[in-house]
């Protein structure tokens, strides 16, 4: 008779690579083996039989566990952080873009912004360097270095929200979005629409950002209308 003392089935596991990853069991950043393995049926202990391939798995440094190789689709810690900070800096150069920065406060807010996504050190400086480089680069500056910082930049030839920067939108807040709740995506949308509300009510070139922003983000669009509509009405966000 098959009994557990008698019979079974051992695993011999291989390491084949090693990282880091977000451990489902630990609930935080731990390093990895990824091992594959071959089963073999014992008795008494002792291998006698092949039963295939085992694996690949992720196996936990600290608490040994053993979970697919989709475990590594989950961003660690830093990594979402790092995700987290390049979407606020993305969609606050296009906001600027859009809507210009002659307004002491929206330059101050869309500074706030970017430090409080965790570029501690962003200066106002370094975001006009970044938007007038940006337009350069893309061929949507007109004017010169001046006419893009000096408070027109959406009406100046910057194309507030064109290929380029719908593009660069996608590819900073898509892959985040899998990651943030229902109301950390719809924070973020809001916490773009408070940089474009700073000076007054949102231009179409600037709703147009946040509304590809949204997109982006996989919000309905009647959800992106109905949170810019209670943004602009709340004393919070409006300049």
């Amino acid at each position: 008779m098959r009994n557990g003392c008698v019979v079974g089935v051992r695993t011999s596991w291989r390491t084949v690579a090693d990282g880091e990853f977000f451990c489902p069991e630990c609930g935080g950043d731990r390093n990895y083996l990824r091992r594959t393995g071959r089963r073999r049926l014992t008795v008494l202990g002792i291998p006698v039989l092949a039963r295939g391939a085992a694996g690949p798995v992720l196996e936990c440094s600290a608490c040994r566990g053993h979970f697919g190789l989709d475990a590594l689709d989950h961003p660690t810690t830093v990594r979402f952080s790092t995700m987290l900070r390049d979407a606020v800096h993305t969609l606050t150069l296009a906001l600027l873009a859009a809507g210009g920065t002659a307004s002491r406060t929206v330059r101050d807010t869309a500074v706030a912004a970017v430090r409080a996504a965790g570029s501690a050190d962003c200066t106002e400086d370094q975001l006009l360097t970044l938007l007038a480089a940006l337009a350069a680069d893309t061929g949507r500056m007109t004017g010169t270095y001046e006419a893009a910082t000096g408070g027109h930049c959406g009406h100046q030839g910057l194309d507030p929200c064109g290929t380029a920067l719908a593009i660069e939108l996608h590819e900073a807040l898509e892959p985040l979005a899998p990651h943030l709740a229902p109301a950390g995506r719809e924070s973020l949308l809001l916490q773009g629409a408070g940089i474009a509300l700073a000076d007054g009510p949102c231009t179409p070139a600037e709703r147009e950002v946040l509304s590809t922003a949204g997109a982006a983000l996989t919000l309905d669009p009647d959800d992106i209308a109905r949170l810019l509509t209670a943004a602009a009405r709340s004393p919070r966000y409006r300049g």
